[in-house]
């Protein structure tokens, strides 16, 4: 039988807090992403994929086939099927890279950037309403925070 960890000093008790906090905030997200791929039709490793697409897009990088597959763990194979799907649905395309004539990138239809935003604008809006609040050095540890605890869950 496992031992359960119990809080000996304030300190503790502030970070089982904290560990609590991130439970509830996993859940809801479990919960919004759920919501949006029933509303949009979708598989969670799909709606994975648009979210992917969508942050690198932001960053103006490119977006192999091969990248999708590392970044979701799945078989090239898989993401042959994957990405056949969601070209035949019109949410991305697959365009010849711009450098490498061999190879082929991915990118999102203004199609899926109207859907993905239409069901995920409100969460972002209320998501920045909830960060607005805090200071810029606030924010700044509570992103190192976060950023460190994701390694931390998920080194790859």
């Amino acid at each position: 039988m496992a031992e359960r960890w119990m809080p000996a000093s304030d300190h503790d008790m502030v970070v089982m807090r904290t560990l609590h906090a991130i439970r509830a905030l996993s859940d809801a997200m479990d919960r919004m992403h759920g919501g949006m791929k029933g509303e949009m039709d979708m598989n969670i490793t799909d709606l994975a994929t648009l979210r992917m697409l969508i942050i690198r897009e932001q960053r103006e990088q490119a977006v192999s086939p091969h990248d999708i597959a590392e970044h979701l763990r799945i078989s090239s194979a898989s993401t042959t099927k994957l990405l056949d799907r969601l070209v035949a649905s019109g949410y991305v395309t697959r365009q010849p890279h711009p450098s490498d004539r061999r190879s082929r990138v991915v990118e999102l239809t203004d199609r899926s950037r109207q859907e993905f935003f239409t069901h995920f604008g409100e969460y972002l809006r209320v998501m920045r309403d909830v960060a607005t609040p805090y200071s810029e050095q606030e924010l700044q540890v509570i992103s190192q925070f976060m950023g460190e605890l994701s390694e931390a869950i998920d080194p790859a």
